[in-house]
């Protein structure tokens, strides 16, 4: 398995159906995800810093098997701007 650091340039839904097909671009490497992409896509959004780990395909693309964002994910952070004020 390979890990890789970076951000996460641009994110596109390839396919979707009951497991979505994301695909999106750390730095300058084209990476996909199916495994837990539901997850991926409420973690992460444009310019988020992420860790991957998996293998390439025969396309040269990255398949990722495991991720983890570096610092907040986007849900925390879209509650956290929430005009909502927290119940007690």
């Amino acid at each position: 398995m390979i890990h890789l650091n970076g951000t996460v340039k641009h994110v596109k839904i390839l396919k979707s159906s009951e497991r979505p097909l994301v695909f999106f671009k750390l730095d300058d490497t084209n990476c996909l995800i199916a495994s837990h992409s539901l997850n991926f896509l409420a973690d992460v959004a444009e310019y988020t810093k992420v860790a991957i780990v998996g293998k390439y395909n025969s396309r040269k693309q990255f398949v990722v098997r495991k991720y983890t964002v570096i610092g907040k994910p986007q849900i925390v952070i879209e509650f956290e701007r929430s005009k909502y004020p927290n119940r007690k």
